[in-house]
């Protein structure tokens, strides 16, 4: 039951990130067109700092997940000392 909940999160998190991407594009396609709203260089800034938020969140959510995968096979790793 565990795994599944595992895997789901590891899909969510890809659908997650491609969201947030694509909220990101369209911030910047907004800001673009919106009258009075900054043009070019507001598009660039919303690229720019969405970007990076995109990161920042994407690579806590799979830093989680690889604290779990790792801690996962030092468990079994021990297992299989423990029982030599």
């Amino acid at each position: 039951m565990g795994n599944f909940f595992i895997s789901a999160f590891e899909k969510l998190v890809g659908v997650v990130v491609v969201l947030l991407l694509l909220a990101v594009v369209g911030g910047a396609v907004l800001a673009t067109m919106q009258p009075g709203g900054g043009g070019i260089l507001a598009a660039l800034g919303v690229l720019v700092v969405g970007t990076l938020y995109v990161i920042l969140i994407a690579g806590s959510l799979y830093l989680a997940l690889g604290i779990y995968n790792n801690t996962k096979r030092t468990a079994e790793a021990v297992e299989r000392l423990a029982s030599k």
